[in-house]
């Protein structure tokens, strides 16, 4: 290698990830996924109060707590309706609603919060968040 040209592979080397980056900007956003958009529509519609988890697959705590939350949307059906958005495929949804930390838990009522709760919390504590 002539040392002549390593001026002109650092540029490449420059020019080739600010590109990248560019490109990975300039991608559309993930999205459509359970929890989307369409799901989160249900917080203003719905006539039974509504529990939102903000998550993330690489979130220790929301690891722990994703197999309750799962519980209590079986056992709630019908009374209740239980939402997991991953903030990963849904930021612009995490910001929206001011999360902040994970995983976060908002309820809602007749599309109206009414309470939030941040970090890995027990089942009965999801439940008092609905108020059942």
């Amino acid at each position: 290698m002539n040392k002549g040209n390593i001026p002109l592979w650092i540029a490449g080397a420059i020019l080739l990830y600010v590109g990248w980056i560019a490109f990975d900007m300039l991608r559309p956003a993930s999205g459509g996924g359970a929890g989307s958009t369409t799901s989160i529509s249900a917080v203003r519609t719905a006539k039974v109060p509504v529990l939102v988890e903000f998550y993330a697959d690489w979130c220790g705590p929301c690891k722990v707590v994703g197999p309750m939350v799962d519980e209590l949307a079986q056992e709630l059906k019908g009374k209740a309706v239980v939402i997991r958005i991953n903030v990963d495929e849904n930021p612009t949804l995490a910001r929206e609603h001011g999360v902040r930390g994970i995983p976060a838990f908002i309820a809602f009522k007749s599309g109206r919060e009414t309470g939030r709760e941040v970090g890995g919390i027990p089942k009965e504590r999801m439940r008092q968040l609905l108020g059942l």
